[in-house]
């Protein structure tokens, strides 16, 4: 039995055997619409059989449901300016910098709340998940995200059902996209949150979930293991300023939108990618600026 239980680790970790369950899955998922087939490359279908431990039948329950999650929600298909009221205040927002490993960074500032809308916190977030995975370089499946507590209080958090709802798509919609959620120096009124929140984490995901204190040396090697201090806002540690600029994140999205646009065969659809919550039209064509760059495609960002 313990050779056996050997042999089938040995198996899971061998790059032709992962192969092999791939054409596995897409043959069981069969004929897909065009949009499915582009959403389901390789390295996506092995995210889902990452998550559900290689098995063929439990990944294509998966991604099956996501499948019909995407068909109705269509995140793919919001646009910046359908949610930027959410982002005035910089809640949430990409960085302008990656990790050590050249991974996409979101930042998350649950003090900066700006609204009640569960679904408007919900739709905002998926829109930066699917802007962070366009952004994503070649070959890096997953995204870091840093969440800053200051000024964090009862009043200021998305309700519970909020972030289970968070938690849910995060889990069964993006699988293996999170490589680590650091959470820093939470205020202890934070707890009360957590522990309600916590259970709905699934094991991997919350081993991925790293408490951070600025005094802790542990913490202090943590982030030092995953970012490079001078890109780093001393908000978590590091020594970069964190500025965020709304009309400016607003032109970087709008041009990300032409390019999301582009990459999904909406080409002939608007998508009002000039327009920004401040009210006035600002040309796709704008420079971005403040340490924002432009980004390729990734030929394969799922």
């Amino acid at each position: 039995m313990f050779l056996w239980k050997s042999s089938q680790n040995h198996d899971e970790n061998d790059p032709s055997y992962r192969d092999a369950k791939v054409k596995e899955l897409r043959v069981a998922l069969g004929q897909l619409s065009e949009r499915s087939s582009k959403f389901c490359t390789d390295a996506c279908l092995r995210r889902y059989l990452e998550a559900r431990n290689w098995n063929v039948d439990k990944a294509k329950k998966m991604l099956e449901e996501t499948l019909k999650w995407r068909n109705t929600y269509k995140p793919e298909e919001i646009r910046w300016h359908e949610v930027a009221h959410e982002g005035e205040t910089g809640k949430v927002s990409r960085a302008n910098f990656h990790d050590r490993q050249g991974r996409s960074v979101l930042i998350l500032r649950p003090g900066k709340q700006n609204t009640t809308s569960g679904e408007g916190n919900i739709r905002h977030l998926v829109y930066l998940l699917e802007n962070a995975i366009l952004n994503l370089p070649e070959g890096q499946e997953q995204m870091v995200w840093l969440i800053d507590y200051t000024g964090f209080s009862m009043s200021t958090s998305v309700s519970v059902r909020t972030a289970r709802d968070i938690i849910n798509i995060l889990q069964n919609h993006y699988p293996e996209r999170l490589a680590i959620a650091v959470l820093y120096n939470p205020p202890r009124i934070f707890q009360a949150f957590w522990r309600a929140v916590k259970y709905f984490l699934d094991p991997k995901t919350f081993q991925k979930v790293k408490f951070v204190y600025p005094k802790n040396k542990d913490s202090v090697e943590l982030m030092r293991s995953y970012f490079d201090m001078e890109n780093l806002p001393k908000e978590f540690g590091g020594n970069a300023t964190l500025e965020y600029d709304h009309e400016e994140f607003s032109r970087l999205m709008a041009e990300d939108d032409v390019k999301a646009s582009r990459y999904w065969g909406f080409d002939d659809r608007p998508c009002h990618a000039a327009e920004i919550c401040s009210g006035r039209d600002i040309p796709v064509q704008s420079a971005v600026v403040n340490g924002h760059s432009k980004s390729e495609v990734a030929p394969e960002p799922y």
